[in-house]
């Protein structure tokens, strides 16, 4: 028999504890060796629960009690997540997590600490909730040289976007409705902002490309400023509007350089994540070999997040005393300047505009949508980010601009 501990007793942490219980024969059978939870520490407790019997309140109990080998860590947020983490894999118990900022903040240091004391440091959970990806880029695809990858990564961003493309709403009427769901925090700024799916492109990336991605580094813009005016232009353009976190990697005079960004932008129905809507998140990956693929599910939730955590728990049993490779080294990735790479766009701008854009732009051909008489949209050739730029600011300004993501297959 193994004992695990489970760090937070929320939303993920009470899933692991259900999936645990509700698939116990398969699980152990996967694992060949029955798991048993012996403690859950969190601050509260949870009277009438079967699972308060097992709950502590101090880590120390944990961190000092040889039968524990196998940790899960579904705390969230840096502190104390990475001080109890660390502590338990000095200890040489195995630590599994869906915390995708600690992960982006501290991975290379706890994989390297796990594997100087002959344990694990899983994370599937941590970019994708329920989707397998981590272990794909990890093992599965290391035949291919993977040089992109995009991605929806956040759920709530998408439930709003899906919500205001197919109900014509305004983003702070779904905001309110995805937080009375569930779907988004009393303070989603993580998520709308861009910042969570900008930790799990980091992740993703320095996996991908056996560098460390600085998510601090990665330029991220969220999807506040995305109005309704935006979608009917969408439509019209029989596109949709998502945010994308991508990163591709370029190697010039043979140094590797990777742009990344997490940003909305026009798809078309050509790309299979147009299809991907509401709380769902799909991720495609291309490879020299294997060209592009696609991995696609519940991005988030209790149960789906839970069951990737278990996942990591079974190979931790697994291979007790054995570690796991992981292809991240902690060398830094070199992150280019968006500056420089080139898109085409989608404006609007005032009608007014129109011969200043044509003089700055070249010929373009204009979008209209019949309840907004006194603006166009146009799609620019491709350009870079700098001189876009650069043009908008001498037409003085537009009303808005998304960029385009080319057809992925």
């Amino acid at each position: 028999m193994t004992k695990i501990a489970v760090l937070g007793y929320g939303t993920v942490g009470s899933g692991v504890v259900e999936v645990l219980t509700q698939n116990a024969k398969l699980i152990n059978n996967k694992a060949k060796e029955e798991i048993e939870v012996k403690y859950v520490l969190d601050l509260r407790d949870f009277p009438g629960d079967p699972i308060q019997e097992k709950i502590v309140h101090d880590f120390d109990v944990i961190l000092k009690d040889p039968e524990v080998r196998v940790v899960v860590e579904v705390m969230g947020g840096l502190h104390p997540a990475y001080e109890f983490t660390k502590a338990a894999l000095e200890e040489g118990k195995s630590v599994c997590t869906s915390n995708k900022e600690l992960v982006a903040e501290h991975g290379p240091e706890l994989i390297s600490i796990a594997h100087a004391n002959n344990v694990n440091y899983l994370f599937e959970a941590s970019c994708g909730g329920g989707i397998p990806i981590i272990r794909p880029l990890n093992s599965s695809l290391t035949a291919d040289d993977v040089d992109e990858i995009t991605g929806i990564l956040n759920g709530t961003t998408n439930y709003i976007l899906t919500e205001m493309t197919q109900k014509g709403l305004k983003y702070e009427d779904v905001l309110k409705d995805a937080q009375e769901k569930g779907y988004a925090e009393r303070n989603p700024e993580a998520d709308v902002e861009g910042h969570d799916a900008c930790r799990k492109l980091a992740i993703l990336s320095s996996l991908a490309y056996a560098r460390t991605a600085d998510y601090k580094g990665i330029y991220t813009e969220g999807i506040t400023k995305i109005t309704p005016e935006d979608i009917e232009y969408a439509k019209a353009l029989d596109m949709q509007i998502k945010l994308l976190a991508t990163s591709r990697k370029v190697v010039v005079d043979g140094v590797k350089h990777c742009y990344a960004l997490v940003a909305p932008f026009l798809i078309s129905q050509n790309t299979p994540l147009y299809s991907v809507n509401g709380v769902y998140n799909a991720i495609l990956v291309h490879g020299n070999m294997l060209g592009y693929a696609m991995f696609y599910g519940a991005g988030a939730g209790s149960l789906p997040t839970a069951s990737a955590v278990v996942s990591d728990v079974v190979d931790e049993v697994r291979h007790l005393g054995r570690t796991l490779v992981f292809n991240w080294n902690p060398a830094m990735l070199d992150l280019a300047s968006i500056e420089d790479d080139k898109r085409r766009f989608f404006v609007r701008i005032k009608e007014s505009q129109l011969d200043k854009a044509r003089e700055l732009f070249g010929e373009i051909g204009t979008i209209s949508v019949g309840s907004l008489p006194d603006e166009v949209g146009f799609i620019t050739d491709e350009i870079s980010e700098k001189d876009f730029n650069a043009n908008v600011e001498k037409l003085g300004g537009v009303i808005s601009r998304i960029r385009i993501k080319e057809d992925a297959v």
